[in-house]
């Protein structure tokens, strides 16, 4: 027995009121047929007058129900070979479906719709259009609830062409009126246009999201890295600490302490990015999902009705790509413990060392974008003060080792072999990693950043003179960069305060004139390859001076 002739058994042995296989079938005087207890329950509502369901045809008096043994015999045949009647729900229209247009009573459900005859049918109804040559030519496409969206409102004809003047689908006598000397093209055509479109949209789509995967597999090395350099850092820090023993056994502790927070804080953000890239890469499939179910849409005007409200694809909230820097994460804290080993006496003289600015500075990841305003560079605020040891004995220091002032007579301070000898200059004593900004108000000076080996002696120890500083020449309201002796003329408002701007993971070092507003003077785009020190340098003047401002 075919699939088509078990489903007409079903239906021809079902009951009419439950749906079901007849259940001790009965037949009335009409001819119809119906399970006993089925039946005896509508007309038990019905009360005085007996009808029936389908043909609607009344008995009076109330019929004698008899059992059709013949209709029981064929019903109990069917259940032998297994066959049940099918849901209700599996053969008829419900809520949710496409229901077909020419049946009568309760509704099938449709297989296809037509845009020819804008109508829907079931399987039987169907049939005309696989069997009649004229029915063949007509466009079939999954059942739709939509089919009146392709009448045009005014003209009441199916819509088969596309305005794209005005951007909406029209009939062929829209032209003649109101779209009168517009670019209009037939609906296929348009839909082929748009395809194109959409195409290049999903491979837009797919690439991003490779893009996505790959920096997600960054990121995981990312956090890899992090751990281990971590690690390495805590052992080797560990190590040095040991041999201190009890003098410094507080400090390595503290030191420890602060790389594992650093190293919580930068892996949580670390990971907090890669779940916005999954979740972005989660989206985009779901947009690409969107626009593939489109894309087979076989109903043009569907297709373009639904195509202005898919195909527009958001800006990414990401970089296109994860910039990932040279692995030097806690680098620096071991080389300022290094530092803290072979000068352990000036160390335990200060109440703040070089390793705790080091590890409070460590920046594991992309950097942020330059601040456009003074109030966001405040947040990068360093408190800096100078280094009487690295001082040329004819500058004087101010109590807080803020300011400094060129003097007339050489100043008592002790040998040391950090000290500036031929040049009026000065090194902080903090160093400087990650962000920080500080400002100078200044009279006569070089504003300067250095590594810490730069020379103290001869020509080459003057800032910018050499590839070991980078200088801001202030004098008489003008300005010069200089860098390993190159001069670079840099243009600007007159100020007596100049702000500096280091993001030494990203090689960014910029100067600015401050006043009531903030002017980029010159910004250095570079490689910095270890800690730097903030710099002053004061020209050949007895009394010029310069102070390094608290900003906090």
């Amino acid at each position: 027995m075919t699939q088509k002739g078990v489903q007409l058994d079903r239906e021809t042995f079902s009951c009419s009121i439950c749906l079901y296989l007849l259940k001790d079938p009965v037949t009335i005087p009409c001819g119809h047929s119906y399970c006993m207890n089925c039946i005896k329950g509508y007309w038990d509502i019905e009360e005085k007058i007996c009808s029936c369901p389908q043909c609607r045809q009344t008995f009076t008096p109330r019929p004698v129900l008899v059992k059709n043994t013949m209709l029981a015999d064929l019903v109990e045949e069917l259940k032998k070979t297994g066959l049940q009647a099918a849901p209700a729900d599996h053969c008829y229209a419900g809520p949710e479906d496409v229901a077909c247009d020419v049946c009568t009573g309760r509704k099938m459900k449709a297989v296809k719709s037509c845009l020819v005859c804008l109508a829907s049918y079931c399987e039987e109804h169907l049939q005309p259009h696989y069997d009649s040559p004229p029915l063949k030519k007509h466009k079939l496409v999954e059942p739709s609830t939509k089919l009146q969206e392709n009448i045009c409102s005014r003209h009441d004809e199916v819509m088969k062409m596309f305005c794209r003047t005005d951007q909406q689908s029209i009939c062929y006598l829209c032209p003649v009126d109101e779209h009168k000397g517009h670019h209009t093209v037939s609906a296929a055509a348009e839909r082929t246009e748009r395809q194109r479109e959409l195409e290049v949209s999903r491979l837009n789509i797919q690439q991003r999201i490779q893009d996505r995967e790959k920096d997600v597999k960054l990121l995981q090395q990312e956090v890899e890295a992090i751990n281990q350099s971590a690690h390495k850092t805590m052992e080797h820090s560990e190590k040095i600490f040991t041999e201190l023993i009890h003098v410094i056994q507080k400090r390595s502790s503290d030191v420890k302490q602060q790389i594992r927070s650093q190293l919580e804080t930068e892996v949580s953000r670390v990971k907090e990015l890669q779940e916005k890239l999954e979740q972005e890469i989660t989206e985009l499939k779901r947009k690409d999902a969107e626009l593939k179910q489109l894309s087979h849409t076989e109903d043009h005007i569907q297709f373009l009705h639904n195509y202005p409200s898919l195909s527009a694809l958001s800006e990414s909230t990401h970089s296109s790509s994860i910039n990932i820097r040279p692995l030097r994460y806690f680098e620096d804290v071991t080389a300022a413990v290094s530092e803290l080993r072979e000068k352990l006496q000036d160390i335990l003289r200060e109440e703040r060392t070089n390793i705790s600015l080091t590890v409070t500075e460590v920046d594991v990841l992309l950097s942020p974008p330059e601040p456009k305003t003074r109030a966001g560079f405040l947040k990068y605020s360093q408190e800096i003060t100078l280094d009487p040891n690295t001082a040329h004995t004819w500058l004087l220091l101010s109590e807080g080792r803020r300011k400094v002032t060129q003097m007339n007579q050489q100043q008592s301070y002790s040998d040391h072999p950090h000290r500036f000898t031929n040049r009026f200059q000065v090194l902080s004593r903090e160093s400087l990693t990650g962000r920080c900004y500080w400002e100078v108000e200044w009279r006569g000076v070089y504003v300067a950043v250095a590594y810490k080996n730069i020379s103290r002696a001869g020509n080459e120890c003057c800032f910018g003179h050499n590839d070991k500083s980078w200088a801001l020449k202030c004098h008489n309201n003008l300005f010069t960069f200089l860098y390993n002796k190159i001069r670079t003329p840099v243009s600007g408002p007159r100020s007596s305060r100049v702000g500096v701007y280091l993001d030494h993971r990203a090689g960014i070092l910029s100067f600015y004139s401050v006043s009531e507003t903030m002017t980029l003077l010159h910004r250095v785009q570079t490689t910095f390859t270890q800690p730097l020190y903030a710099g002053l340098c004061l020209y050949y003047d007895f009394g010029n001076s310069a102070e390094l401002i608290k900003l906090k």
